[in-house]
């Protein structure tokens, strides 16, 4: 045999196998089905449209467009097109929103039996609210871009900091999810702020209430609960956890609304890699948490909270001596 027949029979050998492996997905296909009528299973197959992740983050893409005309726009921008290129974003917004609020309101109701909300009407309205909230967002958004640039001095430039910040992206976000939180809507403002989490590692649920000139510094792992409330002028760096405490198996619905998260009031910084918990706990105005800091009790205003200065241990790697630092403060 030469080697073209070898080839030809080597080809016709694995098309056998394939043919093999094919041969067992009907039976395959059949398993998954009947899964899908196992209530055990989660499963969403229904007449009634289930909202779209895509589609949210295309919203939240095209939100980007109005929040910083310029930076995002799909072309160019300037004052001769400003009306007409805002007008047609505007608009493909509005659409797509209404949209996911209608699919989002009709899926609760289908899912959980609740009476007609007329969620066509809804879904406009709610859609139209939002986009008549943005000129505000906008103002607020301001006051986060200049705080964080005027308390970083690697930035260099706004732009550079609307631009590439993960935090600004993170807290774009959540303040577009809170108005539709606030508003009522189901799913689609934590799929938003989940998909800022996926992409910066930022964890704002849309529930908590966050006030302006807000800064994530770095922000990796910074988790924010669904109760946590936060003033002005506060500046969290990574790692920060403002959450709540462990609860007992089965507890959620017990839990559900009440305020389990910490209140952060206004000029507090908070560093990195800090836990504060509980809803009960208050960080006053103007304290600074230090970082590692673990807390769940209150802090009076006005306070510093660090951690003891620990002694470093050095071992050599050519002996099996071992010398300790003096404690600084001693």
């Amino acid at each position: 045999m030469d080697a073209d027949d070898k080839k030809a029979a080597a080809c016709k050998l694995e098309v056998n196998h394939l043919a093999h492996f094919r041969s067992q997905l009907p039976q395959v296909v059949e398993k998954i089905i009947d899964s899908c009528n196992d209530r055990q299973c989660y499963t969403h197959v229904n007449y009634e449209t289930i909202p779209s992740r895509q589609s949210v983050i295309e919203i939240i893409d095209r939100m980007r467009e109005i929040l910083f005309p310029g930076y995002f726009t799909r072309g160019k921008l300037d004052p001769v097109n400003l009306s007409y290129s805002m007008g047609q974003s505007a608009d493909i917004l509005f659409n797509m929103l209404s949209e996911q609020i209608s699919h989002s309101i009709r899926h609760d109701c289908f899912r959980y039996n609740q009476p007609c909300s007329e969620c066509e009407q809804q879904g406009y309205s709610l859609a139209l609210k939002l986009l008549q909230s943005i000129p505000q967002i906008r103002k607020t958004l301001a006051t986060d871009v200049t705080a964080c640039f005027e308390g970083d001095p690697a930035a260099q430039s706004y732009d550079e900091i609307i631009f590439s910040y993960p935090g600004i992206f993170a807290i774009a976000v959540y303040r577009v999810a809170h108005e539709l939180f606030s508003s009522g809507v189901p799913l689609l403002p934590r799929i938003m702020t989940e998909h800022a989490h996926s992409v910066t590692g930022i964890d704002i649920h849309p529930g908590a209430h966050i006030g302006e000139s807000f800064v994530i510094d770095h922000g990796t792992g910074v988790v924010i609960g669904e109760t946590t409330q936060i003033g002005k002028n506060v500046r969290l760096y990574q790692g920060v956890t403002l959450g709540a405490h462990s609860l007992p198996k089965n507890s959620g619905e017990k839990f559900r609304g009440k305020k389990r998260h910490p209140t952060i009031e206004n000029d507090v910084i908070i560093y990195s890699g800090a836990t504060i918990l509980g809803g009960d706990t208050t960080i006053g105005a103007r304290t600074v948490i230090g970082g590692n800091v673990w807390l769940t009790e209150s802090v009076p205003p006005d306070t510093t909270v660090i951690m003891e200065t620990p002694r470093l241990v050095y071992k050599s790697t050519k002996t099996s001596s071992i010398r300790q630092t003096l404690d600084p403060a001693a």
